[in-house]
């Protein structure tokens, strides 16, 4: 455990809150006046996911806190937890609800290698890597002769079913590239 100062606080620092650790979404340092700095927190609980926001004055200490990370495979759903493998094969479950937005992109046995962070020993998120390729299972055909503008059609992702919007030119069986930060189509695969 380490002590830091509030206003060095930066995205991604790894704080404690009532002895929960949570992580700095943002940061935002404000001086007014006369009146003393403050920094705008906002955060999310690493326990319970749960994001707030909080405001302490600059030079107010709090207890930070250094997680262990590990580099992972995406192995299989065994409900209610999903299981991930580092390299010694060892097994690490982490709650289905806890990384419930990640699992639009988990498949069985993925080959993509997450981040696995762990607080006392305990997984508690995963990091997937910034950008993904799947295969296309669904899309409608091309229209042809609609050349207006940047056309976008639905896509459905295979073995995980996800939907997202695509290019027109992208077809049944195509790989793309898609970005997990922001959800979207980067680009078709070659």
């Amino acid at each position: 455990m380490s002590v830091k100062i509030v206003g060095e606080l930066q995205s991604g620092n790894v704080i404690i809150i009532d002895n929960n650790p949570v992580i700095v979404i943002k940061a935002q340092y404000n001086k007014s006046g006369r009146n003393a700095a403050v920094v705008k927190l906002k955060v999310k609980n690493l326990m319970t996911n749960r994001v707030s926001e909080l405001v302490y004055k600059a030079d107010e200490k709090v207890e930070g806190v250094m997680l262990e990370k590990k580099e992972c495979t995406y192995s299989y759903f065994a409900p209610p937890n999903h299981v991930f493998v580092d390299a010694e094969f060892n097994q690490y479950e982490i709650d289905a609800e806890t990384i419930s937005d990640l699992e639009k992109y988990l498949v069985p046995d993925m080959t993509d290698v997450c981040e696995v962070t762990f607080y006392e020993g305990r997984p508690i998120s995963v990091v997937l890597p910034k950008i993904i390729i799947r295969e296309v299972e669904y899309t409608e055909p091309v229209v042809r002769g609609d050349t207006s503008g940047k056309i976008t059609k639905a896509a459905i992702l295979k073995d995980s079913k996800h939907e997202l919007q695509v290019t027109q030119f992208v077809e049944i069986g195509d790989k793309i590239e898609i970005d997990t930060e922001s959800g979207e189509f980067r680009r078709r695969c070659t």
